[in-house]
């Protein structure tokens, strides 16, 4: 419908009302009756003629046989007209592309035209005639336009130039019209200035690596200069293009924020949340000692409490913008509490966005006022956010070690409410305080046990379990309870059931005399009625521990559990960081990176905010230009730059790989839930040379159990559908270490290094899968240990798996083994073997790989990060003589030196940990009591690391110098080396 307004604008506000009559039905061979109108010599007929034609286009119906006609109307020097026949002309040059050559001569002749409006009307549409055949002739009136003396045509023609980039990149590139648009950069007028800024950003953000918007101080100090004259459009290109900018020095940085600093006032909400992410990025490089910090933190908050008095979906954007803000620098709006009160009249987005924010802001400063607040919320009608209100109470609880008291008084407040979805997100919550601050709030479990027959949801019948199961001892009737829930045992979630069957281990292990029966009949209900994989081997697992070594199992099954932590919701540091340079646009509403939801052909440029001064970090990314080589004189294989990364991922073909699987452990292939690690089959397998005697013993034989009481427990015999391995139970006498078989891991090479385990993909992203896990090297094959656990209603099956194109060829050499379809609330153990025989493109940073998983939900994407150590090979020990003629043969210039702060080993000590993951001490010698270490690391791709390790006696600081054909390697190894000696 834009022509038929602009058809209305050309008419001018006194004849708006007549133009309906140029969308009426005309009767048969109107095509004739306008192509005659058209060539009238009348100029008010033909004006007339061109309405109908728009009219009649803008309804849809075809009248690109008028071609010819409209374009011999372009001869005038009536503007309306000109701006009539330019719209048909954009929307028929694309179907009539040899016609629209015709209108060539006009747009050169109009780009010389004395009117500037003229001229810049035909820039402009020049830029929208999208065919190739004719953008070469528009070249020379382009160039014209660029520089022509009146600055609204220098800007039309500067847009244009992004336009005709976007048709013809070379074209634009040999015509030289790039460096015209960096000149224009310096023009003396404001929206030039802007307009040539957004032109070259777009030209940039699809040709990331072209460098096109190279800035310095002295460009950075003309669009300062500009910033205060442009319309607010101009003001949000050029405020994006500052926050690309990374500052030579604090003082830089601070001059540049204090002339960005007057924009918060700005009346459009866009601009000032630009002008919000220029500061948040520059303020990370200014000392926090610096009075100036201090007084940019006060003037960040009143603009972003102004922009929460706009209408709700403004207030939504700003609200999401502000709690990426507060996880960064929450003491920028510590002293507003009251602003994100929540109003009776506001939608519920804004509520529970603002809910969020509060709870951030918690504090021992203002918890009074926030659960006077959250206690009213409880009370209200809308149940969701009633729910959260009640979670949010909880979450204070743990945040705020000073108010748990308070806040476990206002939940009991709650609970005796009897208001059942209330009373049942209370008790969730309370399991949460009770691992925060054991022994300290355990009198409430009375009123808790009240309110058992009223709990109907798995995760608060859960958690009300859990609780009686870890407190048996000071529950009276703990087994009544427990027998209760027993009772419609295979009517329960799969959460329910596995929180029932540790529950009542637990009671047993606390009091064997009295719930013998009640475990008996758990653990045959697990083991022998149940077809659910994750249960029953957590049965199995039990019933082999209580058999075998009590003591064992009482250590495991009671063992001390940790602090949950307090903001467990927290977005990851590094994408915080990138969320926090994307503030204002879409990525900061979604709490996603770009890469996550802009599909197409540009690729997606991952933005991080500048190193703090003085932290010594670098901010620039690493070089890594250079050719990757071997030691031998075979051509150098180059990593491709990276390209469409997201393309790649999302164009992938998810079915299971038919690369031939790498022989690994078969407890790794397994699907079902390993709930220790080292792979069920390596507990529970045929071993039999160290198993003895039968699980269970006949039905006749007692077990003794001796769990801190004289009594004779009888555990009846295993059950006839256990696994070949299970009837029987591994040799007493090695402690845990030896029943969970840790000592060696599965396969894994001694004392190799493998990173924790992280959350990649969090549920709330990805329709409720976590994906969380780690990558080890075990046996010469690289594994990739991955949770998959469903935290969603449906059940999840049909997984597969995908990488893409990344630095070292990384790629799964099998299918993701998931065998059984994965319920709400379980959690299956998959280990991923990997080959380095895939597709390879350079990545940024190195060593980062970017994953799809598919499964019959949807496709998802995250991308995690693992240690090159995974890559190093076993056979990379290189023979003296060849170490020293390589070393002399590696350029000076590829020797990189790092400091590996705060390590305590001998240097055997170091050579022995570093050789565990296949780092290897070529030769060692000792001068003034510094040792040093010659060391050789071969990569899965073919290159050679060489690297020598200086170690002084008494000093904790150790110095590493390394050589490589491929230097961008060399900090991805040094960090290795740390993370190795270190832990």
């Amino acid at each position: 419908m834009e022509w038929a307004s602009q058809l209305c604008e050309n008419r001018g506000l006194g004849s708006k009302m007549t133009d309906s009559k140029y969308f009426t039905t005309t009767k048969k061979g109107e095509i004739f009756e306008l192509k005659a109108e058209l060539n009238s010599d009348k100029k008010e007929k033909k004006k007339e003629a061109v309405k109908k034609v728009i009219a009649s286009m803008t309804v849809g119906k075809d009248v690109s046989a008028l071609f010819p006609d409209v374009v011999n109307c372009m001869q005038t020097d009536n503007l309306e007209l000109k701006k009539l026949v330019y719209l048909y002309l954009m929307n028929y040059a694309k179907s009539q592309p040899d016609m629209a050559i015709m209108a060539v001569n006009t747009f050169v002749k109009d780009c010389e035209d004395p009117n500037p409006l003229i001229r810049a009307l035909a820039v402009r549409t020049m830029g929208c005639i999208r065919v190739d055949k004719i953008t070469e002739y528009l070249c020379e009136p382009l160039r014209k336009c660029l520089k022509d003396e009146d600055p609204y045509v220098r800007k039309t023609a500067a847009v244009c130039v992004a336009k005709l980039h976007d048709i013809n990149a070379q074209l634009v590139e040999d015509q030289g019209f790039l460096d015209t648009l960096k000149d224009l950069i310096s023009d003396s007028n404001p929206m030039v200035v802007a307009n040539a800024v957004a032109a070259l950003s777009e030209i940039a953000e699809s040709h990331p690596n072209s460098n096109l918007l190279d800035l310095n101080p002295q460009t950075i100090n003309k669009l300062l200069t500009a910033l205060n004259e442009c319309t607010e459009w101009g003001q949000i290109f050029i405020l994006d293009c500052l926050a690309n900018y990374t500052p030579r020095d604090d003082r830089e940085s601070q001059s540049i924020c204090e002339r960005v600093t007057p924009r918060l006032s700005h009346a459009n909400s866009a601009v000032v949340l630009s002008a919000v992410k220029v500061l948040m990025k520059f303020m990370e490089m200014l000392p926090k000692d610096l009075d100036y910090y201090g007084t940019l933190l006060k003037k960040l908050a009143p603009p972003l409490v102004t922009l929460l008095s706009a209408e709700p979906e403004l207030q939504y954007v700003a609200l999401r913008n502000i709690n990426l803000i507060v996880q960064k620098r929450p003491e920028i709006l510590k002293h507003e509490m009251k602003v994100f009160f929540v109003k009776y009249n506001d939608p519920i987005y804004v509520k529970l966005e603002k809910l969020d924010i509060m709870i951030r802001l918690a504090s021992q400063a203002n918890i009074a006022q926030v659960l006077a607040e959250l206690k009213e919320y409880a009370t209200e009608v809308d149940v969701d956010f009633v729910r959260k209100a009640v979670r949010a109470i909880g979450r204070c609880a743990i945040k705020v070690e000073q108010s748990a008291e308070r806040c476990v008084s206002t939940l009991l407040d709650l609970i005796q409410t009897k208001v059942n979805y209330v009373v049942q997100e209370a008790i969730v919550v309370i399991k949460d305080i009770f691992r925060k601050y054991p022994n300290k709030y355990e009198s409430v479990i009375a009123t808790l046990c009240e309110n058992l027959d009223s709990l109907d949801e798995p995760e608060a019948r859960a958690a009300m379990i859990w609780i009686v199961g870890e407190y048996a001892e000071r529950i009276d009737n703990a087994d009544e309870l427990l027998e209760s829930f027993l009772e419609g045992f295979h009517d329960e979630s799969t959460q329910v059931q596995l929180q029932l069957l540790t529950a009542i281990v637990k009671l047993f292990l606390k009091k064997p005399t009295e719930t013998q029966e009640l475990v008996q009949q758990v653990l045959s209900l697990a083991t022998q009625d149940s077809d659910n994989p994750d249960l029953r081997d957590r049965g199995y697992i039990y019933w082999r521990l209580l058999s075998t070594d009590p003591v064992a199992a009482k250590e495991v099954v009671l063992a001390e559990k940790p602090l949950i932590s307090e903001e467990t919701d927290l977005i990851e540091p590094t994408l915080l960081e990138e969320l926090i340079c994307h503030i204002g646009t879409l990525a900061s509403v979604y709490h996603k990176p770009p890469s996550a939801f802009v599909e197409g052909s540009r690729g997606v440029q991952h933005k991080r905010l500048p190193a703090r001064a003085g932290s010594g970090e670098s901010t620039e990314s690493p070089d890594v230009g250079q050719s990757v080589s071997g030691v031998s004189d075979a051509p150098p294989a180059v990593i491709p730059s990276q390209g469409d990364l997201l393309g790649d991922l999302l164009n992938l073909d998810l079915a299971p790989p038919t690369t031939t699987v790498p022989p690994v452990p078969s407890s790794m292939q397994m699907g079902a839930m390993d709930l220790l690690g080292g792979g069920l089959d390596s507990l529970m397998g045929d071993e039999p040379e160290t198993l003895g005697g039968d699980l269970g013993g006949s039905p006749a034989m007692g077990v003794g159990v001796g769990v801190g009481v004289g009594v004779g427990v009888g555990l009846g015999p295993a059950p006839v559908g256990m696994p070949a391995g299970l009837g029987a139970a591994p040799a007493v006498g090695g402690g845990l270490g030896d029943l969970f078989d840790l000592g060696g891991g599965v396969g894994m090479t001694s004392g190799s290094y493998s990173p924790p385990r992280v959350v990649w993909l969090q549920a709330m992203k990805a329709k409720g899968l976590e994906i969380s896990g780690t990558f080890a090297r075990r046996g010469g094959v690289i594994q990739m240990d991955v949770s998959l656990t469903n935290k969603a209603m449906s059940v999840m099956s049909d997984f597969a798996v995908q990488f893409n194109k990344n630095s070292f060829g990384m790629a799964p050499a099998g299918p993701l083994q998931v065998l059984t379809p994965l319920g709400p609330n379980q959690t299956v153990e998959v280990s991923l073997p990997l080959s380095s025989t895939g597709p390879v493109m350079k990545m940024e940073p190195l060593n980062n790989l970017q994953v799809a998983v598919k499964n019959n939900i949807d496709v998802f994407y995250f991308s995690c990060q693992y240690p090159i150590s995974l890559l190093f090979v076993e056979d990379g020990k290189m023979d003296r003589q060849v170490f020293l003629a390589t070393w002399k043969d590696i350029p000076s210039d590829n020797e990189a030196q790092f400091q590996i702060k705060d390590c305590h080993l001998s240097s055997d000590a170091a050579s022995n940990k570093l050789q565990g993951s296949n780092i290897f001490t070529v030769a060692k010698r000792t001068v003034e009591a510094q040792d040093m270490l010659y060391q050789s690391i071969k990569l899965t791709n073919g290159i050679w690391v060489l690297a020598e390790l200086r170690i002084q006696t008494g000093n904790p600081n150790y110095t590493l110098s390394v050589k490589c054909r491929a230097p961008e390697v060399s900090q991805y190894v040094s960090q290795c080396y740390e993370l190795i000696l270190k832990n």
